[in-house]
């Protein structure tokens, strides 16, 4: 099967491009990537913003915000409100064709304000970014239906949990990564349908068990010893679990525990299909895809969800036929295209929301035929946006 051999313009390494990807590029009418998978996933977390939160105020109203977007931006900062009012509108730019486009498209990126916070449905969760339909959150991030959690990141429907990262379906919850479907689960990592647990690696429909490892189907156990209902309460009595103290010695014991007699994977996929890479679920023809859930046809890509037909992509979440694309949602037909939402049959967005047939546009909300944020005719839109790819191509 015919594949093709590139050097990477960045770091200077051979990659190769696959039968089934150079397709997906034909079926995208893409153009073929000049970097590797590595350089690629470094551009696009460049868009990715993980500041620390800080207090600030709207260059629109002087209202006070929290967000975590830098005190000097190169773009005035909105409060999300104020950001999808009616209070303010897009500024437009002519198409120069003296000039390169992304010189005129970066202009444009630092005349138009962005929204404090990434998110939309959200109750009393102000010290929060990249949160959806969340409910009394503090200091997390990257969350979709969570409520009364803090400290968490990367979470889906989680309730009632602190320190919780990369969890799905999962309540009253303390200190712990990589979990599904758990019920009052502590410092575990690697879990699924558990229910009372505390130091767990690895474990799968488990109840009532502590400090064990690899365990299928058990419950009442310590160490990966089976106790009665009785012994095994009496058994934790012996620990004091309220203690700081403790709790940090018996994560050094669980570790070397874990680390001497634990069996571990070659890599931590669930429910998959001809796929490859780390951390998929439910995924099928995923092909070196990382830290990806519930996904069809997808290639190169780092952590999403729900996603269908893609290459080259990072943080999406429900896109179907997509390439180049970074930290957008529900769109369709999206090409290089950042912080987009809703969209369809777009390229080179930043910022817009519900746009369809949009190229080089910043910061627009329901529009069609848009260049540069400026509107036009259907023809003329399709007419102009070949003649910039054209002389795109010749930049």
């Amino acid at each position: 099967m015919a594949t093709e051999t590139r050097v990477c313009v960045q770091c200077k390494k051979e990659f190769t491009i696959s039968s089934d990807e150079l397709g997906m590029y034909e079926r995208l009418h893409m153009p073929l990537p000049k970097k590797c998978f590595t350089c690629q996933t470094q551009q696009k977390l460049a868009f990715w913003v993980f500041g620390k939160f800080r207090k600030g105020k709207s260059d629109l109203s002087g209202e006070s915000l929290i967000t975590v977007l830098p005190e000097k931006t190169r773009y005035p900062v909105y409060t999300h409100d104020e950001w999808f009012s009616d209070r303010w509108e897009a500024v437009a730019a002519e198409y120069d064709p003296r000039r390169p486009f992304f010189e005129q498209f970066k202009e444009l990126q630092t005349k138009v304000p962005r929204p404090h916070q990434t998110g939309e449905n959200n109750t009393n969760c102000d010290w929060c970014d990249d949160v959806w339909e969340c409910k009394n959150c503090y200091l997390s991030r990257s969350m979709v239906g969570c409520e009364n959690v803090c400290y968490g990141y990367r979470i889906f429907n989680v309730k009632d949990s602190i320190d919780i990262t990369y969890a799905y379906d999962t309540q009253k919850s303390y200190d712990s990564t990589y979990c599904f479907n758990c019920f009052n689960l502590r410092h575990s990592f690697n879990c699924r349908d558990v229910v009372n647990g505390a130091f767990l690696y690895d474990c799968r429909n488990v109840q009532n068990c502590f400090m064990c490892w690899n365990l299928r189907g058990k419950q009442y156990h310590i160490k990966n010893q089976p106790y009665t209902k009785e012994a095994y309460a009496e058994e934790l009595k012996k620990y004091n679990l309220g203690s700081w103290k403790t709790i940090q010695t018996l994560k050094e014991e669980w570790r070397a525990l874990v680390q001497g007699y634990a069996v571990h994977r070659e890599n931590l996929n669930f429910k998959i299909t001809n796929s490859s890479g780390n951390y998929l679920t439910n995924c099928k023809q995923c092909v070196n895809c990382y830290y990806w859930e519930s996904s069809d046809e997808c290639y190169n890509c780092l952590r999403g969800l729900g996603n269908k037909s893609l290459i080259d992509c990072t943080g999406l979440w429900e896109i179907e036929l997509g390439g180049n694309t970074a930290h957008s949602y529900r769109g369709y037909m999206m090409k290089s295209c950042v912080w987009s939402n809703r969209c369809r049959y777009c390229e080179y967005v930043d910022q817009c929301f519900d746009c369809e047939y949009c190229f080089g546009c910043v910061g627009l909300k329901n529009k069609r035929y848009c260049i540069l944020n400026k509107q036009y005719a259907k023809e003329e839109y399709e007419a102009l946006r070949e003649r910039i790819i054209e002389s795109m191509k010749k930049e």
